[in-house]
């Protein structure tokens, strides 16, 4: 591996220290087009910059990543065009993620599985809704789009809500995608409320959980305190565990208020501190490559 460090949107990126095995694959990207390309949606909660998908070739060659999976992200709404343009670029490398509703048409639910789709997502946080009787409509609304079509369902909530939908879920007719570890707090340890209910969904097999944006869990230096919460989830079933990074890091700063009116900087994360702090948590090669290769090419199709 080589010492020097390369940048990917300014941002400097570590060099991976081990040898990443071959068709890792990086669970968890936006890609974010100029706006005249493809317009944001009106009701938007923040308005991101760009972040293309020549940049994203950069991160993948610079963290020897080979796969990558897109998942549409919130100022896009469900108008998957920017997904399905990057998608196509990327071939047959990229799988992703759509944002669907009732209105989605059946066609063009077929041209995002040509294109490479194989799951849609169901954004609870980025909007504030933390209602589990909204929630559990969303999911059972989703699920019943996509469950013919083999997809799953990703959900971005918090582990209140996630626990609050444990009935829900099992009885959905698709796999079901957790982000972000769940939003568990790494503070609050592996003891607190909601998690055991993750656990107990994963241990069962009744989901997947992205090892993804350590940040959005932890303000320790290099999120130090996510380990244990890590290493909770991974011992649980490490056959339903994701790694990815969420570059370009959308979602502002803590606190303050989001402006859709004004471009929000993206977070300057380092992604190759993330893929080795990925390696701390997993010193066991063939587990490693269990969770970087083998868990994205079955639930994704590569």
């Amino acid at each position: 591996m080589t010492a020097a460090r390369d940048t990917v949107l300014g941002v400097a990126q570590t060099p991976p220290t081990f040898d990443v095995p071959r068709n890792a694959c990086d669970c968890h990207v936006h890609v974010f087009a100029p706006p005249d390309q493809f317009p944001f949606s009106a009701g938007r909660v923040y308005t991101p910059g760009v972040a293309s998908v020549d940049d994203l070739r950069s991160l993948q060659r610079v963290l020897y990543l080979d796969r990558v999976v897109i998942t549409q992200a919130s100022p896009y709404g469900v108008d998957n065009s920017c997904l399905l343009d990057a998608l196509r670029r990327l071939h047959p490398r990229a799988r992703g993620v759509a944002g669907v509703s009732s209105a989605t048409a059946e066609a063009a639910l077929e041209a995002m599985q040509e294109a490479g789709v194989r799951g849609v997502r169901v954004n609870l946080e980025s909007h504030g809704q933390r209602d589990p009787a909204a929630a559990r409509d969303l999911m059972l609304g989703a699920a019943s789009r996509v469950a013919a079509m083999g997809w799953h369902v990703q959900i971005y909530a918090t582990l209140s809500v996630i626990a609050a939908l444990h009935d829900t879920i099992l009885s959905l007719p698709t796999r079901v995608v957790v982000d972000h570890f769940g939003l568990a707090q790494a503070a609050s340890g592996p003891a607190q409320p909601g998690f055991d209910t993750l656990l107990s969904l994963l241990r069962g097999g009744r989901i997947y959980v992205k090892l993804s944006a350590a940040y959005r869990i932890s303000t320790q230096d290099d999120y130090d305190d996510a380990a244990v919460m890590a290493r909770a989830l991974i011992d649980a079933n490490p056959d339903r565990i994701l790694w990815g990074t969420d570059w370009p890091h959308p979602g502002g700063i803590s606190g303050e208020k989001r402006d859709p009116g004004r471009i929000e900087p993206f977070r300057p994360e380092d992604d190759g501190r993330a893929l080795n702090r990925l390696r701390r948590w997993v010193p066991d090669p063939a587990q490693l490559r269990k969770i970087l290769v083998e868990n994205p090419a079955q639930l994704y199709g590569f």
